[in-house]
């Protein structure tokens, strides 16, 4: 009905249908739906005073919390009976307790690089908090969630515009660490003027190169022009490979100067040194005692040559030796196998009397050139990502392994969660990649020292790690342009390996942590891609900033209720409607608009057409003594 400029709906929000299960008053409802027994709540991670903050939380009918105790000064300081009692209380509510331990960089990786010690750190860190977690359910394996990486920094995405469409994927800044000393350096995109500006316009084939070579193809057809004041952009990719080969040719340079400078002396005092060994060879044949104090003055200026020669190539000798060793260590398979050819090669050459200065010069310098052959080069520097994945899965399968070994059966889920999209594996591709990772060191690790079977191993690993997914943190794509079909799409990535879900809802640009349904995360799309394993999963209920803002005076306004709405819980335990989400049509909520605008006490003293007056000309109230001319006095 409308008249003039409104509507009814504008004065008038309607009641509510079970016909139309899908309509929610108001604008919280994500259009996900599931039961309120699938969701949790955390815990108050400020507090080391868990079972108070449990019990509040269990009092009020939810059936799983998560204790979140991200900090570690936290959760060490929470009394181990306290531990003892939270089990009790599950026991005795029949309810699920999970457990977000301490957040801390599993990799090893800090501002000032990476080590090996702080690895080992963040691993005995990890594996203290498994333990308290089994003490917090001895009788059944119970997630915990570790985050994936604590402030390491990430690769920094753009988007392109390009026309009606968007190129998305392509490193705006990328993070590369040096596999040896551990540092860390960043590669952003940068434009390069050259004299000769020239660019390939496909990428050649071996026929295309043949017949350009012949003369056959122009050269136009082949390469374009680039105008020197446009320059060339380099790709962060591009400058990585840049790097690793300029890394790798300095160190061979220095090398390669040290036997130039041998082989210098060698050559100008080619006769004398010849003369020289000539005569060693022959004493040593008569078995004359030779020294330097023996020698003649041109026999001693030939023994210093020689002498100096043979220093310069041990030299040379043993930087080659540790850059083989290098290139062999950091090289991937198929770079060893070619490394392997090369020290078979180069140990045929080497001659066998170590007076040979000029046949091991020879063998060396067959060694410089092969190890100058890009197919040899080592990546030193690798994106972050990288670095982070291998480090921090032998963390994770660790404390894995050490879990099966004390708990077997119960042994607590390692369940690693995205960070807030931004810092170093906090996307979908990411985890996937680091659980992958996690799961066959794990394996290899339980056939090798549990001598299980491979098959039982894998079962294992399925089980004891996997994925917590936060949609709140893949979320904060969207700071960096990216849209909700790439947040739904980096959801599908983990599907397979998912333990548990954190529900936490933002904008995408800050860090925030609201109620599902009060920003633009897209639940109802993320949680068609995790499937079956996402609506069996526990969903914890993550709102921090709810906390801080919402709870006027410290009182205990839970977020859930709010929750129940945005994702439209049954209100009844049937399963059947109505639905929270419909609530807002009758029971007004946290999102419920202006609240009942004719409420009964509107037509108690207004009255309600001919049959009741007003209580003001003498209309009773329900429950009331008489009204104003009744006699009776007035309360």
């Amino acid at each position: 009905m409308e008249k003039g400029d409104y509507t009814i709906s504008d004065i008038y929000q309607g009641g509510y249908s079970t016909f139309d299960s899908n309509k929610g008053y108001g604008n919280v409802f994500t259009g996900y739906r599931a039961s309120a027994k699938t969701l949790g709540m955390s815990t108050d991670a400020r507090t080391a005073n868990a079972l108070k903050e449990i019990s509040e939380q269990l009092s009020s009918g939810i059936q799983t919390v998560e204790m979140s105790m991200v900090s570690p000064e936290v959760f060490e300081s929470i009394p181990t009976q306290q531990l003892t009692e939270i089990n009790r209380l599950s026991k005795l509510t029949g309810s699920d307790i999970t457990v977000h331990a301490p957040v801390v960089e599993a990799s090893g990786i800090t501002e000032q690089g990476w080590n090996e010690i702080n690895r080992e750190k963040a691993e005995r860190q990890m594996k203290f908090a498994i333990e308290r977690a089994h003490e917090v359910n001895p009788d059944k394996s119970s997630p915990v969630t570790f985050h994936s990486s604590a402030g390491i920094p990430g690769t920094e995405w753009k988007t392109i515009p390009w026309g009606e469409k968007k190129i998305k994927g392509e490193e705006q800044r990328l993070i590369v660490i040096n596999q040896e000393t551990g540092k860390m350096a960043p590669l952003e995109e940068e434009r390069k003027y050259y004299p000769e500006m020239k660019e390939l316009r496909k990428e050649l084939t071996a026929k295309d190169r043949l017949r350009y070579q012949q003369g056959k193809i122009k050269e136009t057809e082949i390469y374009k022009d680039i105008p020197l004041e446009k320059g060339k952009y380099l790709s962060p990719e591009q400058r990585l490979k840049m790097l690793n080969d300029t890394e790798w040719d300095n160190s061979l340079s220095q090398i390669l100067f040290n036997k130039e400078r041998a082989d210098e002396i060698l050559q100008k005092n080619q006769v004398q040194i010849q003369h020289l060994m000539q005569y060693l060879q022959e004493g040593r044949e008569d078995g004359k005692i030779i020294s330097p104090e023996n020698l003649t003055p041109t026999q001693k200026q030939a023994w210093s040559h020689f002498e100096n020669a043979r220093v310069y190539l041990e030299d040379t000798h043993q930087h080659l030796y540790s850059l083989f060793s290098k290139a062999y260590e950091y090289g991937n398979p198929q770079q060893r196998e070619e490394l392997k050819k090369i020290s078979e090669k180069f140990k045929k050459q080497l001659p066998s009397d170590p007076g040979d200065v000029a046949g091991q010069s020879k063998a060396m310098q067959t060694l410089l050139i092969n190890l100058k052959e890009r197919k040899v080069t080592p990546n030193m520097y690798i994106p972050i990502e990288e670095f982070a994945i291998n480090k921090s899965s032998e963390t994770f399968a660790n404390v894995a392994f050490n879990s099966y070994k004390k708990f077997k059966n119960n042994a607590p889920v390692v369940s690693i969660e995205n960070p807030p999209a931004g810092g170093g594996l906090s996307t979908g591709e990411d985890l996937k990649n680091l659980v992958e990772a996690s799961r066959e060191k794990f394996i290899e690790r339980l056939i090798k020292e549990e001598k299980v079977s491979r098959s039982e191993a894998k079962k294992q690993a399925e089980k004891l790690i996997g994925i917590t997914w936060d949609v709140g943190h893949i979320n904060m794509l969207k700071g960096q342009g990216f849209e909700d079909k790439d947040i739904i799409k980096e959801s599908e990535k983990v599907a397979p390996y998912l333990k548990h879900v954190h529900l936490s809802d933002n904008f995408g640009l800050q860090h925030t942590e609201l109620p599902m349904g009060m920003g633009n995360v897209p639940l109802k799309g993320i949680m068609e891609k995790l499937g079956k394993k996402g609506f069996e999963a526990k969903k914890i209920i993550e709102a921090v900033s709810w906390w801080q803002h919402f709870s006027p005076g410290g009182k205990h306004n839970s977020p859930f209720g709010a929750t129940l709405e945005a994702i439209g819980s049954p209100i009844y335990t049937e399963g059947v409607g109505p639905y929270w989400n419909q609530a807002l049509g009758f029971q007004q909520g946290y999102a419920g608009g202006y609240g009942m605008m004719l409420p009964q006490t509107n037509y108690d003293l207004f009255g309600a057409g001919f049959s009741q007056l007003p209580a003001e000309l003498g209309g009773q109230r329900p429950g009331g003594r008489g009204g104003r001319m009744s006699g009776n006095p007035m309360e």
